[in-house]
């Protein structure tokens, strides 16, 4: 399953480090993509340039505070994760709570960073998060996990399960789903991958997978979905460095 992106991996190390501008183009339309993508699956009705318009610093007519909000704070929350990244920190509660501390961040500050105390239910999923007074003891739980039973795990894989299990817990009121896709994007970059881009377009096959881990127990088109999607983001790097 793994053998694609393993092989592309390697051919792409080989070439590093990548020509800085190169590199930094690549980033720059990553972040692009990835904060469109992940808040238009959130509902944010900005379009991508109207995102990249926001990035600038420029403010978009008839578009509301908090969309405008949602994109500041997630590029803040990307250049946090790269930081993580960067110095090769360890995954904590107190770090998943920063990033989605940053996601919120003038949106919700009552429950920015803070797990929420109140019962949710996930539009459209079958699957219900747990009771509130759970959630400190799962995502401890999920903590123990990460640095145990994952640690036997693909990258690519243990990326993916970190998605699936966050999300299900779904330890806020809010943000979520961003939360989810930059952590998965952390654990991929930690091993030497490029963060992927979960697109709004596929927004349904990645509810109904995440949904099917949930109430199943079978990861298996959510794990395609990731690997998709990181064989296109490879395919980019590959063929700009021919």
């Amino acid at each position: 399953m793994f053998e694609e992106v393993d092989k592309k991996k390697v051919l792409l190390d080989r070439k590093r480090p990548l020509p800085e501008y190169t590199e930094k183009s690549i980033r720059e339309h990553l972040l692009l993509e990835w904060t469109y993508n992940s808040n238009a699956i959130e509902g944010n009705t900005l379009t991508l340039m109207e995102t990249k318009v926001v990035l600038e610093g420029i403010t978009v007519g008839g578009k509301t505070l908090r969309e405008h909000l949602e994109v500041i704070n997630h590029r803040d929350a990307i250049l946090y994760v790269e930081e993580i990244v960067k110095h090769n920190e360890l995954l904590t509660e107190w770090q998943i709570k920063n990033i989605h501390r940053l996601v919120l961040k003038g949106i919700n500050d009552n429950y920015a960073g803070n797990y929420r105390d109140q019962q949710v239910i996930i539009a459209g999923a079958n699957h219900i998060p747990p009771e509130p007074f759970l959630i400190k003891e799962q995502m401890e739980n999920l903590i123990k996990w990460y640095n145990s039973d994952a640690e036997k795990l693909h990258p690519v894989e243990k990326a993916a399960m970190l998605h699936i299990i966050f999300v299900g817990i779904h330890p806020f009121v809010d943000g979520n789903g961003r939360t989810s896709r930059l952590l998965l994007n952390l654990e991929l970059m930690k091993n030497g991958y490029p963060p992927i881009v979960i697109r709004n377009e596929n927004r349904h096959k990645y509810y109904n997978a995440l949904d099917k881990a949930h109430t199943t127990g079978s990861n298996k088109d959510f794990l395609e979905l990731v690997i998709e999607e990181l064989n296109k983001i490879l395919d980019l790097y590959i063929n700009l460095i021919k």
